[in-house]
């Protein structure tokens, strides 16, 4: 009986690895962060955000204030970090505000 324990792995496991063998789990990575940018960055910057994209581990953010467009500008790296933190890989490298 413990041996067949020993190859039983959990949903999640499988699922990774089946994202992965499909070369799929760098989009769901990028899906995630983009469903975390609210929590991370807070409901004003969400609010004034009017579209998120990724590509090639660049997060693209349009926002539809000038002056949160230059202050965020000047945070990336942080928010970089945090939304890497929050979804648990380096899903984003580089935020690139519009």
């Amino acid at each position: 009986m413990n041996s067949k324990r020993h190859h039983d792995q959990s949903l999640k496991e499988a699922i990774d690895e089946m994202l992965k063998t499909l070369h799929l789990d760098q989009k769901m990575h990028e899906v995630r962060l983009i469903g975390s940018w609210e929590k991370v960055m807070g409901k004003t910057v969400s609010n004034r955000t009017t579209q998120l994209s990724m590509r090639d581990k660049k997060l693209f953010v349009s926002l539809n204030s000038a002056s949160l467009r230059e202050e965020l500008y000047n945070e990336r790296e942080r928010i970089v970090k945090l939304l890497n933190e929050e979804a648990g890989v380096t899903a984003v490298e580089e935020i690139i505000f519009q």
